[in-house]
């Protein structure tokens, strides 16, 4: 059995993280979030296809190909026209049945392992509390009966999660499908001619699935990754810090005097904390940040590179590569009405049901001293803030294409 790993397009919603790489490339504690989809596959594949677009040859660097002792295919989705034309360019490279993940989902083994011991084409589905934002799947019994995208009525609250097993028969399926409103050709599309034709088990899943669509996702990724983190401590920590729980500090990382860090926490390869600073759980350093003296970083991610200096606060944030923030930066993360907090995704204002929601600031960026950052507020790529900067809106802000 094969895995075809959809990893194609540009995650146009992550702005501006996606400015620089592909979304599958974004960090979950100590590994690209499509690691994490190859890691799940891996026991019950004998290689992958990934198909790649956008920036593929990050993805081909990143990756290899060899991943795990499993070989690895790349095909090129040119122009992308929806899921069921991605899985379409892994024909030539599939023989028998395969399973088909997206590639900016965090997934795990048990929901591969249940796809890969049905028989026949299957999908995976799990209860939610919105499925009008999902397809949305309605069965009898474990047979799919029907699949309805993103239905104003839903007829159950079965998602369809995007992973799929199929026979090599879902390519003639998905030669009859037509392009939606959209213009994409969709794989639901070539799964409603399967139930018809064939018939589809549905796989019922009741463990963590997220869609890492937009950046608040990737803070809920990193926070399911980090809550099975066990203690590990093989960089550098002086006598004076102190280190609760389940930190991991990597090999050639330091952690100095005075330094508190309260797990879990992730501190990687060549990372510098402190003196005097302080992780709050959730937090996780990329290789070779560097936080300085009286800083407090809290459930955020920090990119590689990435630089706070000393005296800033930074919390439920994330912070693109090689970001430095000048002395003083402060981040708010609470309304003080005690809503949630909406941010700006394509042009949008979106609700990200989240109380407690700091800044995401794109790679380059640069704070002058005493920069004040309202919760919710975007940084694109390459942007400079000057000293004593107040900023309730987004500042220097594209959408990707």
């Amino acid at each position: 059995m094969e895995a075809v790993v959809l990893a194609a397009g540009r995650g146009t919603r992550m702005g501006p993280l996606t400015d620089t790489r592909p979304k599958p490339l974004l960090p979950v504690g100590d590994r690209p979030l499509l690691a994490h989809v190859l890691d799940a596959c891996h026991p019950h594949v004998e290689g992958f296809v990934i198909v790649v677009g956008y920036r593929g040859d990050q993805l081909r660097a990143a990756i290899g190909d060899e991943y795990r002792d499993r070989p690895v295919t790349y095909v090129t989705q040119d122009q992308r026209h929806g899921t069921a034309h991605a899985i379409a360019q892994a024909r030539p490279h599939v023989e028998g049945p395969f399973v088909a993940v997206n590639g900016d989902v965090l997934v795990t083994a048990p929901l591969l392992a249940s796809l890969a011991a049905a028989t026949g084409p299957a999908m995976a589905v799990q209860p939610v509390d919105d499925p009008g934002e999902y397809g949305v799947v309605d069965t009898d019994g474990a047979a799919a009966t029907a699949i309805v995208e993103k239905p104003e009525d839903p007829p159950t609250d079965l998602a369809n999660l995007g992973c799929y097993r199929f026979t090599p028969a879902i390519f003639d399926a998905i030669d009859d499908v037509e392009a939606s409103a959209r213009g994409e050709y969709e794989i639901t599309d070539a799964i409603a001619t399967a139930i018809q034709d064939r018939g589809v088990t549905a796989v019922e899943y009741d463990g963590p699935w997220i869609d890492v669509g937009r950046p608040w996702d990737l803070l809920t990724a990193t926070e399911t990754v980090l809550a099975d983190q066990q203690r590990s401590i093989d960089g550098t920590v002086e006598a004076g810090a102190t280190l609760r729980g389940p930190v991991r500090v990597e090999t050639g990382a330091r952690v100095r005097d005075g330094a508190y860090l309260e797990g879990p926490v992730l501190v990687r390869a060549g990372a510098d904390v402190g003196p005097n600073a302080y992780l709050r759980p959730g937090t996780v350093l990329g290789p070779d940040v560097r936080v300085g003296h009286a800083v407090e970083i809290k459930n955020s991610l920090l990119m590689a590179d990435t630089s706070v200096g000393h005296l800033s606060y930074v919390g439920d944030s994330i912070l693109g590569a090689a970001v430095n923030f000048g002395a003083g930066t402060t981040v708010a993360n609470l309304r003080h009405d005690d809503e949630t907090v909406h941010m700006q995704v394509k042009g949008e204002s979106v609700d990200t049901g989240r109380r407690k929601l700091g800044v995401v600031v794109g790679d380059r960026t640069k704070t002058g001293i005493d920069t004040s950052l309202n919760a919710g507020v975007t940084l694109g790529t390459d942007t400079r803030t000057r000293p004593g900067e107040v900023l309730t809106r987004d500042k220097g802000r594209r959408d990707s294409d």
